[in-house]
């Protein structure tokens, strides 16, 4: 296969963004001398201001944005007016604060005496921080500068409790916020990677407990705070969540490509700062830890474990030994202890490039540092943040940092990877070649970094990695087959009719061996698992082993496996005969005769009891039909069972129209915030040999099944099977349907009105 086009990567085509540090200091200089203006008026009287004096015994102090000195557009300002304890101290704030609240800003604003400050701060961990970090605006210099001494003693003197209590925050903040990098509409202020965090650095630097940020971490800030500023005069307002209708204007104000670049950006600056905290919060730990002993154990050759850090040993030589960066790495996954940051540095500065195609040492380790699962990840971290994975793997900077923007997506593509990695650790028993599902997780999804299907690009950069790192010819062909059909297993089993010979013939054919299904069907569990929850269920493993089962059957040269029976629970409800329904948390199994349309009647019942149907499968009993659905309540509790029960009956009955109840529905319901693609109507001719497979793309809405049930009918189509699965915010359909004849639809003019009405009915 050619390879594919180079496409270059953010970095490549987008010179660095537009800053406002500018434009914020000159607000931040602007603001304080109105401030200053409005002090001196205030304190305007006999015996307060001496000659060529500003006031005395009164300071005005800033916290917050301004005291950082990182005034946005939408910021308000946070104010301290600190005294000597003077008598007109109120009339003073009187006279200060009313022409702030009239020019419209937002203010929050307290007054204390030094010792009141310093009785706040003790108590209140907002207080202190913005003390900490304090600004002197107006007044008595010397009332400010006691104030921030005697506040950072007492911050110093009680580092133990105070920064166990920033470092609850801190995680608080991340369990509410969610983690900056991976986010699709990011809190740039409160989420775990954002400027919070930042400031939780300095706060644990000025207790003198662990160093500041450093200079990736001061970047990654200031790039923060001119998102934040541009998001400001985009929204025309504070705001500090970045939504996703807005990252497009916030991206050209910023001077970048598009949204995907911003994000991309963001991504980066929110890993490290993440990093750098984590190293943050283990120079916190280790005075409070057991003295580490003098000695070094000894973890791999040229790697010792020292003081709880991964290092190197006495005459270990990076220049001299290309490995040893992933033999250090492995070491220190298999350990679960971190790299010491010395040590990522010395491998970052004075590794030699390692030889192309690597050694087998090389490729050794890197399978040993996946295999070490979720400890791996932080490792890995580590590695990238020096920059030394894309030395390594140059093809990784295409993936590195790229957002998925897709809400069924957790991760950013080169993380997603990783962590299917770190997933597929534990299922390498589960085949005969642990060492290429482990490498295969890390680039299953590498071809997102190339224009065009990722898997089909993908099988191309596998084979230049797989020969790069040094993987023999036949290995290579077996990595780059399964990258290239990663999601024929998880796609075949939720979209196609497993008890068609046809499906099963063609996965069988695709995969080719045994060796290369057991590795896709281990694949598809790690992949499905490090996506998310909306990714992978119950359900949809037991349609992928299902699948695997028929196909491992073909392989051998045995005729697909029967399907398998009811389960007791379906085959109770089957004897019922009539309708019949069975609500258990999430899932609804329906029980009535099989008849045409009875799929989306069934759905319409639930879309009209506000139940979201997320995935639904059928299997029959003789002349009774069993649908299986998968919902969630579109807000509240779940309507009752007895009541669903008796509406599906009456539909049945053809004596309870669901169709006005749900167009009540549709009427009452809030329009799109933001634009959606339009939706797919695809009618594939050789998915099956019985029937014309019809699949639907749409953004998910109430009452979906519903209206794509009735444009079958009004087609005279009937619905063999169905495979209905929803991602996030997009439903995924495939419908198996026959004419009233119970025939393909073969006639040009009948497949067009199909998916005319089938579009109509989407609109």
């Amino acid at each position: 296969m050619k390879a594919p086009e180079p496409r270059a990567s953010t970095a490549d085509v987008v010179s660095a963004p537009r800053s406002f540090a500018g434009d914020r200091r000159q607000r931040v200089v602007g603001v304080e001398r109105w401030l200053g203006g409005l002090l001196g008026a205030a304190c305007a009287g006999p015996g307060v201001v001496g000659p060529g004096e500003g006031p005395r015994g009164v300071a005005l102090v800033a916290v917050g944005s301004l005291g950082r000195g990182e005034l946005a557009p939408g910021s308000d300002l946070d104010l301290v007016l600190v005294h000597d304890g003077r008598q007109d101290i109120a009339g003073i704030a009187d006279r200060l604060w009313y022409p702030i609240w009239d020019s419209g800003v937002a203010l929050d604003h307290s007054v204390r005496t030094q010792e009141e400050a310093v009785e706040v701060a003790g108590d209140d961990l907002r207080a202190v921080l913005g003390l900490i970090q304090a600004r002197h605006v107006a007044g008595d210099v010397d009332l400010t500068r006691s104030v921030r001494e005697a506040v950072l003693a007492e911050w110093r003197a009680g580092s133990a409790r105070r920064l166990a209590e920033l470092r609850e925050a801190a995680d608080l903040r991340a369990r509410t916020s969610g983690e900056l990098a991976f986010l699709l509409e990011p809190d740039l202020r409160d989420a775990r990677g954002g400027l919070r965090d930042v400031q939780a650095m300095r706060a644990v630097a000025a207790a003198w407990v662990a160093g500041g940020p450093g200079p990736r971490v001061r970047e990654a800030y200031e790039l923060l705070l001119d998102v934040r500023h541009a998001l400001h005069l985009v929204t025309g307002r504070g705001a500090d969540r970045l939504v996703f209708q807005e990252q497009d204007a916030v991206a050209e104000a910023l001077g970048l490509l598009d949204a995907e670049t911003l994000m991309r950006r963001v991504a980066e600056a929110g890993r490290t700062v993440t990093h750098a905290l984590d190293g943050t919060w283990r120079a916190v730990d280790r005075p409070r830890s057991r003295p580490a002993q003098r000695q070094r154990r000894p973890l791999a050759d040229g790697v010792v474990e020292h003081g709880g850090e991964v290092a190197l040993a006495r005459g270990a030589d990076p220049a001299r030994d290309p490995a040893l960066v992933l033999r250090a790495a492995a070491a220190a996954a298999e350990a679960g202890l971190p790299l010491a940051p010395a040590t990522v540095a010395a491998l970052a500065g004075r590794s030699a490039p390692m030889p192309v195609p690597w050694p087998d040492a090389a490729r050794d380790a890197l399978v040993a540092l996946l295999g070490a699962g979720r400890a791996a990840v932080p490792v890995w971290e580590d590695l990238d943040q020096a920059g030394l994975v894309v030395r390594l793997l140059p093809d990784w900077e295409r993936v590195r940092h790229r957002p998925q923007r897709n809400p069924v997506h957790r991760f950013t593509v080169d993380r997603h990877l990783i962590e299917t990695a770190a997933g597929a650790a534990a299922l390498t028993r589960e085949v005969s070649r642990p060492d290429l599902l482990l490498i295969a997780a890390l680039l299953h999804d590498v071809g997102k970094g190339w224009p065009g299907d990722h898997s089909v690009t993908g099988e191309v950069v596998a084979r230049d990695i797989g020969a790069h790192i040094g993987l023999p010819p036949a290995d290579v062909d077996v990595l780059a087959a399964v990258v290239r059909h990663h999601l024929l297993l998880p796609e075949t089993a939720t979209r196609r009719d497993l008890a068609d010979p046809v499906t099963i013939g063609r996965v069988a054919e695709a995969v080719g061996t045994r060796e290369v299904l057991d590795l896709l069907a281990a694949l598809a569990v790690a992949d499905g698992r490090a996506t998310g929850p909306a990714a992978w269920n119950g359900w949809k493993a037991a349609l992928v082993s299902d699948l695997v089962r028929r196909v491992r059957s073909v392989l051998a040269g045995a005729p697909p496996p029967p399907a398998p029976a009811l389960r007791p629970e379906q085959a109770a409800l089957a004897r019922h005969g009539g309708g019949a329904v069975r609500v258990h948390g999430g899932a609804v199994t329906v029980a009535a005769p099989d008849r045409p349309g009875l799929l989306w009647r069934a759905a319409g019942v639930l879309a009209a009891h506000r139940l979201v149907v997320r995935s639904a499968t059928a299997a029959s009993a003789g002349t009774t039909a069993v649908i299986e659905f998968s919902v969630v309540p579109e807000y509240g509790s779940p309507p009752d069972p007895a009541t669903i029960e008796a509406d599906l009956r009456l539909v049945l009955a053809g004596r309870l129209d669901i169709e006005r109840r749900l167009a009540r529905r549709a009427c009452a319901a809030r329009p799109a915030r933001v634009p959606v693609a339009p939706p797919r109507v695809t009618l594939l001719d050789d998915a099956s040999a019985t029937a014309t497979v019809v699949e639907v793309r749409v953004h998910d809405r109430p009452g979906l099944l519903w209206r794509i049930g009735q444009a079958f009918g009004e087609c005279g189509l009937d619905v063999r099977a169905a495979r209905v699965e929803t991602l996030g915010a997009e439903a995924v359909d495939v419908f198996y349907v026959v004419d009233r004849a119970g025939r393909l639809l073969a006639d040009e003019d009948q497949r067009s009105q199909v998916r005319y009405h089938v579009l109509a009915a989407l609109r």
